[in-house]
C-alpha cells in the first residue's frame, strides 16, 4: 500500500511540475481602445488561456527591431532575459554591461486588475510604438506584440517574401 502511494506521489509531482513548465502560447489579433489613462482591456481570448490561480504578471518591453511593444508572462521572460543574460559577462566586459543595459530599458512589469482586467501600460512605452487611440494585441506563440493599431499591418512581410523564406527553411 505505502509503495503505491509513493508512486502516486511521484507521478502527480511529475505531472504538476509538467503543468507548470507548459509555456502558454498566445494567437489571434485584437484590437483595443486606449483610455486616457493609457490602460487597455487584456484580450479575453488571452486571459482565458492563463492559469486560473497562476501569476498574472507579464513584462512589456519595446521590440528590438519593430515599432512594438513585446509582452511577455513573467515566467516566460525570466527564461527570455536569462537565455540572454547567460551569453553576457556584465561583470568584466563594458560592451556586455551596455547592451544588457539597453536591453533592460523600456521595459515595465504589468498585470491586468482583477476586475475588469485592465492592463495599465506607461505611457512613454505607448508613446515609443506611436499609440494614438488604439492598439492592436497579436499572439506570436509565447509572446504578444502590441502595436499601435495604424502601424499593425506594416509589420507583416509580404506574401512573395513569406514565400521566399519558406523556400528557404524547406532548403534545411
Amino acid at each position: 500500500m505505502e509503495e503505491s502511494v509513493t508512486k502516486w506521489k511521484i507521478i502527480l509531482t511529475f505531472a504538476s511540475t509538467s503543468v507548470q513548465n507548459t509555456m502558454i502560447k498566445f494567437i489571434g489579433e485584437y484590437n483595443v481602445k486606449v483610455d486616457d489613462k493609457g490602460r487597455v482591456i487584456f484580450p479575453a481570448a488571452f486571459k482565458s488561456i492563463m492559469p486560473a490561480d497562476g501569476d498574472m504578471r507579464f513584462v512589456v518591453r519595446k521590440d528590438v527591431f519593430e515599432k512594438c511593444l513585446e509582452m511577455y508572462t513573467f515566467e516566460e521572460w525570466e527564461r527570455q532575459s536569462e537565455l540572454v543574460r547567460s551569453k553576457l559577462n556584465i561583470t568584466f566586459n563594458e560592451k556586455h554591461a551596455r547592451f544588457w543595459r539597453a536591453y533592460m530599458h523600456n521595459s515595465a512589469i504589468v498585470e491586468p486588475d482583477a476586475k475588469l482586467g485592465r492592463l495599465s501600460i506607461p505611457k512613454k512605452l505607448l508613446e515609443l510604438i506611436g499609440v494614438t487611440k488604439e492598439v492592436t494585441f497579436s499572439g506570436n506563440d509565447h509572446k504578444i506584440e502590441i502595436w499601435a493599431k495604424e502601424n499593425f499591418e506594416s509589420g507583416i512581410i509580404s506574401n512573395e517574401e513569406f514565400v521566399s523564406i519558406a523556400n528557404m527553411l524547406s532548403d534545411l
